[in-house]
């Protein structure tokens, strides 16, 4: 299998993760307002939804299929 294949099984296995989870909630801090000694500071939540799992295993398929040797 060339590095493309093995690309796809990566991406399948992580899209079978996250689809699997029911999504992946993540955290993002930022630092909105810093003047002198006082920080505010700002926290995101977010979620990778269970259709990015989906696209991500479509995508792997499809770099596996490409990605496979042919023989001669």
């Amino acid at each position: 299998m060339t590095p493309l294949g093995w690309i796809g099984v990566l991406l399948i296995a992580a899209g079978a993760v996250v689809f699997g989870m029911g999504g992946i909630g993540y955290t993002k801090n930022r630092t909105d307002v810093e003047v002198g000694p006082i920080k505010v500071a700002a926290e995101e939540r977010g979620l990778v939804p269970p259709m990015a799992g989906l696209a991500a295993i479509a995508v792997g398929a499809v770099l596996v299929f490409t990605g496979r040797k042919r023989s001669a």
